[in-house]
């Protein structure tokens, strides 16, 4: 297979192979889409600001002020373009690359700040006070299963969930923990809907690449169908043993005779007898409902014949 001659964006050669970060047709398309955009935007802003701008200068420098606009905001918007593949995985990494500068200039600071010993002292307390406890373990872990979480579902849909004709993948929003695991928000792009994530058991899918124990997906919204919510259930918080607090409830000064509930039923509780309704009428009563009501005679059928008419 001949060696391509062509320098990959972002991407180094060894040895004949090509690492890329961004694949060729992706790049191609977002470059044909930033040329049209910007001799859109050049055309349309530059008309209507050489047109404003004719009314309070010469013609001229007015179609030339035109001119100008419509290149810078038309380059602008190139730049944007051609760039959104790299914004995209900028956009992926920016919890772990914020992380990783807040590590480096944290530590930096604290060594110029403090001496060395003080400085790794306060870095074990940091680091072992909350992995000693468990609830200060898990607020530390919550966060990172977010961040992994992220990652797994953006793995998901580049390999077994349908993209559209493009081959653009939701955008994947923000991820929050939850008792049960973590909930993260997708937003679909044109082509897909949530029935493509709902059939042939791409749920389950989701739940297996998240090394979790079940995964749903449900509408976020009622107004954009694009927005999407995937909760993911890795832990079932409602199966621990919870202590009631009633029994704190309870004075101390409570005698041993008294009656308890549910085991014994309450003793020594007079109940005002409730007097028996008497069935019997009053003679002055004569109202249409109190009047017993006769008897109707039966009707003969109507196909029974009359002998009368045989006599």
């Amino acid at each position: 297979m001949p060696k391509s001659t062509r320098r990959a964006m972002f991407g180094s050669t060894n040895k004949g192979q090509t690492v890329t970060v961004i694949e060729a047709p992706t790049r191609y398309s977002q470059r044909r889409k930033a040329i049209i955009a910007f001799w859109v935007t050049l055309f349309t802003v530059g008309l209507l600001t050489g047109t404003v701008a004719a009314h309070y200068m010469h013609p001229i420098l007015g179609g030339l002020l035109g001119i100008v606009a419509g290149v810078v905001l038309g380059a602008v918007l190139f730049a944007l373009i051609v760039a959104w593949p790299v914004l995209r995985i900028i956009w992926h990494w920016l919890p772990e690359i914020g992380l990783s500068l807040a590590v480096v200039y944290g530590w930096t600071w604290l060594m110029s700040a403090t001496p060395l010993w003080l400085a790794l002292v306060l870095v074990a307390v940091g680091v072992g006070v909350p992995a000693a406890f468990a609830k200060s373990r898990y607020w530390v872990l919550a966060p990172l299963w977010c961040l992994i979480v992220r990652h797994r579902l953006r793995m998901c849909f580049a390999a077994f969930i349908a993209t559209n004709r493009t081959g653009t993948l939701p955008l994947i929003l923000l991820a929050r923990p939850t008792p049960a695991g973590e909930r993260v928000w997708v937003w679909l792009r044109p082509g897909l809907s949530i029935r493509d994530l709902e059939q042939d058991g791409q749920v389950q899918k989701l739940a297996v690449a998240c090394w979790a124990n079940e995964a749903r997906v449900t509408r976020a919204s009622r107004k954009y169908a694009a927005l999407l919510r995937v909760d993911i259930t890795r832990r079932e918080p409602l199966a621990a043993t919870i202590v009631s607090p009633l029994p704190d409830y309870v004075p101390d000064d409570m005698p041993a005779t008294a009656p308890v509930s549910p085991a014994l039923p309450p003793t020594g509780v007079n109940l005002v007898d409730v007097p028996a309704q008497s069935l019997k009428r009053s003679p002055d009563d004569n109202s249409a409902e109190s009047r017993p009501r006769r008897a109707r005679k039966p009707e003969p059928p109507a196909d029974e014949y009359d002998a009368s008419d045989y006599a």
